[in-house]
């Protein structure tokens, strides 16, 4: 039954998605919630994580999780590096690193069975360095 909901596309899931494949910023659930409401004004919050949640387990977009941030959606599914600003928190794909530094990665380390792994790049976006020297 789980698989047949996961599978049909609800107007505010497919409004999620829309809304989130037009923008490049990486947003949380909640700023999302805030985009989408302007179309979908009786939307709850509740409803647009459960969407974004249901999104990522179907693999039709990516869920970040960065180190001590909200989790961010991404609607290019196809695996990619992304870097986070540490002054802004502001998060961008970097699509000229190597997609799999760890070509020949082992599967079990320490007695865990990998399953994955999240390689974070971060450093200072060019607006906030720009901003830096202008002090």
């Amino acid at each position: 039954m789980k698989d047949h909901v996961a599978h049909r596309n609800t107007k505010q899931r497919t409004i999620i998605l829309e809304e989130l494949t037009k923008l490049t910023s990486h947003p949380t659930a909640t700023e999302l919630y805030n985009i989408v409401r302007k179309r979908l004004p009786k939307i709850s919050l509740g409803t647009v994580y459960r969407n974004l949640e249901l999104l990522t387990e179907n693999g039709i977009i990516q869920k970040l999780e960065l180190a001590g941030n909200e989790s961010r959606f991404d609607a290019m599914a196809v695996r990619h590096n992304h870097v986070r600003c540490v002054e802004c928190g502001r998060v961008d794909d970097l699509m000229d690193i190597p997609d799999d530094p760890l070509i020949e990665r082992p599967a079990i380390i320490d007695g865990y069975r990998i399953e994955g792994y999240n390689l974070e790049f971060y450093g200072v976006c060019p607006h906030c360095y720009k901003k830096s020297k202008g002090k």
